[in-house]
């Protein structure tokens, strides 16, 4: 049998006004400390192959891919044009917002890795998100979503506002779990000392 349906007021949001309004103004800014980007960037490098095809969802003006690895190819979903437009990591992008469009014009298995860096805490429909990343990629390939503390309080969604740092990562391994497609996560700290937090989220597709 089905799991019932996340109740609806855990998505709820301060700002119920259309994203795309929000985010029509680039922000060329970056969201957590430069340690905490440089312990990103490491991950990155331990966890994505050379070669590898990758989207990158809710992506910006920056990536945070180890600049001395080449990849097949980087695909980014976001929601401004000029910060897709700037991104030098990016082959290829698009703007799309997957509050109200989860699903993406691609294949079946089309992609080695997944991406979301800290805004997974935008997401009112992160089943269907998570779900459609499973349809995505290829057998054993890997979401990767990490996390850190910052965030737009009037567009985060009300579970992360209320949840502490552990509750929020047991949330993100439920929503896996009802989107299915995937191996038991692992749930890494990668906090630099003494800068912004950096906790992820790593799952890989189901063969």
């Amino acid at each position: 049998m089905a799991a019932a349906p996340l109740p609806a007021h855990l998505f709820a949001r301060v700002d119920e006004s259309p994203d795309a309004e929000f985010y029509a103004e680039p922000r060329f800014v970056v969201h957590i400390d430069p340690e905490t980007i440089a312990a990103l960037t490491g991950l990155y490098r331990e966890e994505l192959e050379s070669g590898s095809k990758l989207l990158d969802l809710m992506s910006s003006w920056v990536s945070h891919l180890p600049t001395d690895v080449a990849y097949a190819h980087v695909f980014g979903v976001g929601m401004n044009a000029q910060e897709l437009a700037a991104n030098p990591r990016l082959d290829a992008w698009a703007v799309r917002d997957l509050n109200t469009q989860p699903l993406l014009d691609f294949a079946d298995a089309s992609f080695d890795a997944v991406l979301c860096a800290v805004s997974v805490q935008y997401l009112t429909r992160p089943v269907e998100v998570f779900r459609e990343c499973a349809r995505l990629l290829r057998p054993g390939g890997k979401l990767v979503v990490a996390t850190s503390h910052r965030l737009f309080p009037t567009k985060a969604i009300a579970a992360w506002r209320s949840l502490a740092a552990a509750d929020r990562m047991a949330f993100l391994r439920l929503c896996l779990e009802r989107a299915g497609g995937f191996e038991a996560p692992r749930l890494l700290d990668r906090s630099p000392r003494l800068a912004d937090p950096l906790w992820v989220l790593i799952a890989a597709r189901s063969c």
